[in-house]
């Protein structure tokens, strides 16, 4: 028997990855709790305004949620005046989402929680190690930068 309980499961990267992960998801949603958004409430702010105006079907697969869940974080968004909905121009039978003035500035003040949740997640590497790290996830997530 090990010293350490689950010594063998603790050592794989897969679990300190998820460990890591999870910190790192409650130190985000925390810190954006404090600006009155959920995590998903931040994620589908961000992709419109990079995508908008988009047509509400792209949008749900840009950011890969159900329709039904989506459907309740633009409500959530619409109900305070952070997204509009309106027809899109292109296909009248669809919506198309917009950013207004106050969910631009709501974006960018829980862009700037999230971004300080993350600085003290990677608080304990220095600034080389944080490149490194970053760079070595990037390559074993499946992602690509940018």
């Amino acid at each position: 028997m090990s010293e350490t309980p689950l010594a063998a499961i603790r050592s794989l990267p897969s679990w300190l990855l998820g460990r890591a992960a999870a910190r790192g998801r409650a130190l985000v949603a925390e810190a954006l709790a404090a600006e009155g958004l959920k995590m998903w409430h931040h994620v589908v702010l961000s992709a419109v305004r990079d995508l908008a105006p988009v047509a509400q079907a792209d949008l749900g697969r840009s950011v890969q949620l159900d329709p039904k869940d989506l459907v309740g974080v633009l409500n959530d968004l619409q109900a305070a005046g952070l997204v509009v909905r309106e027809p899109d121009p292109a296909d009248r039978r669809k919506n198309a989402v917009s950013l207004t003035a106050e969910g631009a500035r709501s974006l960018a003040r829980s862009e700037t929680a999230a971004c300080a949740a993350n600085d003290e997640l990677l608080a304990p590497l220095s600034a080389a190690e944080r490149d490194r790290f970053m760079k070595m996830l990037i390559r074993i997530s499946g992602t690509t930068e940018g």
